[in-house]
């Protein structure tokens, strides 16, 4: 499966952003997918699963109850509404996908920039 992610931009703390991660090449409904962030000099960092009918959805602490993953796999796409967004939240956002529910992720997909600014 090919993945696609875009939406990344500058918004200002406190503001809200949308990501999409759009799929190809596979039945995106047979995948978990994940969304990921990465600042630079830092390591890659999990924010975020959904399973594969979208039925369940586990985050990291730091973004519970500011983020939100959802999917329409009719669209073959998983969506990441970000909101109350911080400084920290800064980071390259890649989004992946994986066959079944285990640690490792299977396919990448390009990241896209989000810049929280002050």
């Amino acid at each position: 499966v090919q993945l696609q992610a875009f939406g990344g931009g500058l918004v200002q703390a406190g503001g809200s952003l949308s990501l999409s991660c759009a799929a190809s090449g596979r039945t995106f409904s047979n995948y978990y997918v994940g969304w990921f962030r990465q600042v630079p000099g830092k390591e890659r960092e999990f924010v975020t699963t959904i399973s594969r009918g979208g039925g369940s959805t586990y985050y990291t602490d730091s973004v519970k109850g500011r983020f939100t993953i959802s999917r329409d796999n009719a669209k073959n796409t998983v969506y990441l509404q970000m909101n109350s967004l911080k400084l920290e939240d800064t980071a390259v956002y890649y989004c992946a996908a994986k066959p079944q529910d285990t640690v490792n992720y299977d396919y990448w997909g390009q990241g896209t920039l989000v810049t929280v600014s002050s």
